[in-house]
Order: C-alpha cells, then structure tokens, then sequence
C-alpha cells in the first residue's frame, strides 16, 4: 500500500466513525422518545441507557456487515474504492444532519445505501442492483408497515387484558416494564447501525488491499464502530426526540411499551434471524403511529406522519445525489 493509499484510508475510516457518532446522536431518538414521553425514564437516564446499550448491541454480531460489505456491490480496488467509501459517507452524513436540522426522523440506513449506489454509478463499481432489493430495499420497506401491524395488534391485545384494571396501577406497572423495553430497542438499534459501519468500514479495507474480498470483520473495527455509535448517542438528538414523543401522537405507558416491544422484535428478527438490514427509525416511527392510533384513528396527527415519509421517499434519492456530486469532485482528486 503506497503513503497515499494509506492516507485516504485513514480519512475514510474516521470519515465512518464520524458517521456512526451523527447516526448515534440522529437516531438516539428511536430509544429514549417514548419512554421520555410517558415519564418511564428521565431523559438523562434514557439517554444513558441508550448509549450503553447501543454500543453493547454492536458487539452482538456481524451478519449485517457482511451483507452490506460484499451484498449491495463488487468492492473497488485502489484509490477509486476509497473515494466511492467517502463520497458515500459525506452524503449520508450531509442527508443525517439535513434531516436533524429539519426534526425529521429518516433513516441512515437510506442513507448510506444511496450513497453508495450514487458514488457507486460514478466511479463505475458495478452495483449488485437484485441483492440490494432482496437484501436491502426490500427490508427497509416491509419493515415499517410489519411495525405498525404489530404494534396496533399488541397494543389491542394490552387494551383488552387491562379492560378491568385500575389504570393508575396499570401505568404504573408498564413505566417499569418500559425501562426493559426500551433497553431491548437500544440494543437492537446498536446490532442494527453500528454493522452498517462496520460494512462500509470492510468495503475500505478492501479496497485498499488491507483486507481480503470476502474475509471477516476485523475485531478493531467492530469495537470502533460501536464505541462511536454510542458517544454520538448522548448527544441526545433532541429535535428528534419532539417529533417521535409529541408530534405524532399521545403516547400512555401501555402504548409505549408496544411500541418499543414491537420495535425490539422486528430488529432482532431481521438482524439475527433474517440477516438483513431495516431501520429502526422506519419501525418506531410506525409503530408509535400503530399504538397511538389502535384505537382512534384521529389520535394520529396524519399531516406529521405524511411530512416524514415525504423524506423517507426522498432519502435514498437525496442522499444518492449528494454522494455523486462529492464522487465527481473528489474523483479527479483523489482518486
């Protein structure tokens, strides 16, 4: 590897880690908002937690780096792989902090995908377009209407088992269940995110010659990527965290907690049974929406929910444009 090969790859590796610390403050949201919002948890309590856990749960497996490392494209060798790795990464971090500007949960995982399919068309890396739908779209848009489903029935199923029970108690008791709950969410969003990291961490390596096509992740990546998930997390994402606790809709202890059990469920399904990457932002969003409105429907602010997923749908596209224009700058460059 030549001086200036290794200098690039230094970059692209903090250039991730940076990306993993603005993931962890975006998406610290998707754990502490509801149990914030019906007082379960202070909000330095929850964020501590939060943070803990997150980069506990990256430490749990590797299942997702791979599949993002050597499933979406054939990696690049050389300079030019570098340079896909960063133009990607500088457009779902510039697409994260847009989003946390405007309080809008979107999801990383969009993000960094379409980053790596726009700098991906530019520097000419051959995109594995049917892996990534089985692998990766696919996924990421089954999984938000699983957790709204889930959610409402759960939520149901709640409502009826406490149909003669005092509600005082009753919240009470679901505040303390939301404490395990919510720690089950931020475990789960460290196993999902922090790989995401680790993937395009590998997807440098190898293109640097550092690192073997198809060969494990190696164990510094994997405890630097979940380190930085969870410093980012106490960062806190607060403008997040009004939108997901107050601006959809009016969560008690009980719908929390289906929120947050649906949430956990579905991560850890898709991460250690299935294999395949979703976002959690996608599924706590939509299944705060399928317990807040299980029972009336007007209980949800629509004009919110539509507002967010306007920048769901925007997001891969958004994020694939602002990777490309970095890859046609940096390309003659550095590449």
């Amino acid at each position: 590897m030549d001086p200036g090969t290794g200098t690039l790859l230094v970059v692209v590796v903090v250039a991730a880690l940076v990306f993993a610390a603005i993931n962890g403050a975006h998406d610290a949201s998707d754990v502490i908002a509801t149990p914030v919002a019906t007082r379960a948890l202070t909000p330095g309590t929850a964020l501590v937690i939060a943070a803990v856990l997150n980069g506990l749960g990256g430490l749990l497996g590797l299942r997702l780096a791979e599949a993002l490392a050597y499933g979406v494209l054939d990696p690049l060798g050389g300079r030019p792989g570098l340079v896909l790795v960063l133009s990607a990464l500088l457009g779902a971090t510039a697409w994260n902090v847009l989003t946390w500007w405007r309080g809008i949960p979107s999801s990383s995982t969009h993000a960094l995908v379409g980053g790596l399919a726009g700098a991906g068309a530019v520097v000419g890396a051959r995109v594995d377009w049917m892996g990534a739908a089985l692998q990766v779209a696919l996924p990421l848009l089954a999984s938000p209407l699983l957790g709204y489903a889930v959610s409402a029935l759960v939520s149901l199923v709640i409502a009826w088992r406490l149909r003669h029970a005092a509600p005082g108690r009753a919240h009470r008791t679901f505040r303390y269940a939301q404490v395990v709950s919510s720690s089950g969410v931020a475990v789960g969003h460290g196993l999902q995110d922090a790989q995401k990291t680790m993937g395009v961490v590998v997807l440098a390596l190898v293109a640097a010659g550092a690192l073997s096509d198809g060969a494990p992740v190696p164990w510094w990546v994997v405890g630097a990527a979940s380190g930085a998930l969870a410093l980012g997390t106490l960062a806190g994402g607060w403008r997040i965290v009004r939108t997901l606790a107050t601006g959809i809709t009016r969560l008690d202890s009980p719908a929390g907690f289906s929120a947050e059990v649906t949430t956990t469920g579905v991560l850890a399904l898709s991460a250690a049974g299935l294999g395949v990457p979703v976002s959690t932002t996608h599924v706590v969003t939509a299944a705060i929406a399928g317990a807040g409105g299980v029972h009336r429907l007007s209980a949800v602010r629509w004009r919110v929910v539509r507002r967010i997923v306007g920048y769901w749908v925007l997001t891969a596209p958004g994020a694939a444009a602002g990777a490309a224009l970095f890859a046609v700058v940096l390309l003659p460059l550095l590449g």
